[in-house]
């Protein structure tokens, strides 16, 4: 049985070695980069048994993802299509300041978007402890949002926690787009996380951190709200009756050497934490700690091992108090 089961698509990303410019360079690094198989990878180098599950071109390119991806151990549930629909390409460019890392995306008729609850391993999925999407797979097209729903009810039906995350991205798609799809999925997640910028840009809420987590807990009946801020920090509030305590956690200073990594990293520490039974507040704090460790490797996978987690996570706890 996969404790963990993670739906989206995964764009193979193209970025060029160093602070190099696309213009200029001549050559690029391959990595398979998507929100949903790099939390599947985070949760599994960590101990839990992660599934992918994705829709992708029946291609050299779509299968050179799936193969990156099987190669941490993470296992794959594909429907693989015809050659017509596209495989997701993304480029990124690493710069120096005062000079902007820069980030291309391009999604159009990616194969993803044709996706439907039939492709998809319900018995899986139903038989999983948390399932996991996010929201910018699900805006892709009207199909990918139905079968993100799809996926998220029958989770709910099989007694897993249901985890959203809204990772909204100025200029991918529209805030709206964004909205539209949160409030049709919304009734089926258990746990959302977060950004400040998404809340205030897409569900049009603004307060401190903390007000927020309270709000969206009542407004959306949220076992489990996550917020984390542009500084690599992070709130939780897990809403039980009589004891709604806030935990903060304050990100530690470390060196970066690609930052790509970081947000699925805390989300897959996070989530294989509640897997484990942990509480909120070792969730969160286990969640920084792998989004810093993160940083200091190259390419989108979280790859550590646990015990290298634990002294990380007691400076985390420490430097937040």
């Amino acid at each position: 049985m996969n404790e963990l089961v993670t739906f989206g698509e995964t764009p193979l990303r193209l970025s060029p070695p160093g602070k190099t410019r696309v213009e200029s360079a001549g050559q690029m690094e391959l990595f398979a980069d998507g929100t949903e198989s790099n939390v599947a990878v985070a949760a599994s180098t960590l101990g839990t048994d992660a599934l992918w599950v994705s829709k992708l071109p029946d291609t050299a390119v779509g299968k050179n993802v799936t193969r990156q991806i099987t190669s941490t151990g993470v296992e794959t549930s594909i429907t693989w299509s015809d050659a017509d629909h596209r495989q997701g390409i993304s480029f990124r460019e690493a710069a120096a300041s005062p000079r902007e890392s820069t980030y291309w995306h391009d999604r159009d008729r990616t194969a993803l978007a044709t996706t439907a609850p039939g492709d998809l391993p319900m018995e899986q999925i139903q038989e999983a402890s948390v399932v996991y999407t996010s929201l910018s797979s699900a805006v892709l097209s009207e199909a990918a949002t139905n079968t993100a729903e799809a996926m998220l009810r029958a989770g709910t039906g099989g007694g897993a926690v249901t985890a959203v995350e809204l990772d909204y991205t100025p200029g991918l798609e529209s805030a709206n787009s964004y909205a539209h799809a949160f409030d049709q999925v919304k009734s089926e997640v258990d746990v959302l996380i977060t950004s400040e910028e998404a809340v205030s840009d897409v569900l049009e809420e603004t307060g401190s951190p903390r007000e927020l987590t309270n709000t969206l807990s009542a407004l959306y009946d949220l076992q489990i709200v996550v917020i984390r801020r542009d500084d690599g920090s992070a709130i939780a509030l897990h809403d039980t009756p009589g004891t709604n305590v806030v935990h903060e956690r304050s990100e530690i200073p470390s060196d970066s050497v690609d930052p790509t990594g970081e947000a699925s990293a805390f989300t897959g520490g996070f989530l294989h934490e509640l897997i484990q039974g942990s509480d909120t507040a070792r969730a969160v704090t286990v969640g920084v700690a792998c989004s810093v460790f993160a940083k200091t490797l190259s390419g989108p996978f979280l790859r550590v091992e646990p015990e290298e987690i634990e002294p990380i996570a007691d400076e985390v706890v420490d430097h937040s108090q």
